[in-house]
């Protein structure tokens, strides 16, 4: 199976980066108990804590459709929309190996 890995890219301003953290460690709890979520992971980029990159790693092609219809995600896109230093960027990418990935 192969999964949809989706790298989302963020800037946020400054002094909101606690509050990012927050918000984004919230959705991830709800997203990985999503059914076509296979890994919803957060990170901090080390030289530049202004940094994130979501990667979420979707099981079927409509999960992340799905996915942007869930409350958490509402709650979440809501939230740090003001905190943004500039719009968020994503890249979907395949998977090549494990090529069974499942998780």
């Amino acid at each position: 199976m192969s999964l949809l890995i989706v790298h989302v890219h963020v800037h946020v301003k400054s002094d909101c980066v606690d509050a990012f953290k927050q918000a984004s460690l919230e959705n991830a709890r709800h997203s990985i108990q999503e059914p076509g979520i296979a890994r919803f992971d957060v990170c901090q980029q080390n030289d530049d804590p202004t940094r994130f990159v979501l990667v979420e790693a979707y099981r079927t092609p409509d999960a992340p459709a799905r996915h942007k219809e869930t409350a958490h995600y509402a709650a979440w896109r809501d939230a740090v929309a003001p905190m943004m230093a500039e719009p968020r960027a994503s890249m979907k990418f395949a998977n090549v190996f494990p090529p069974d990935a499942g998780w």
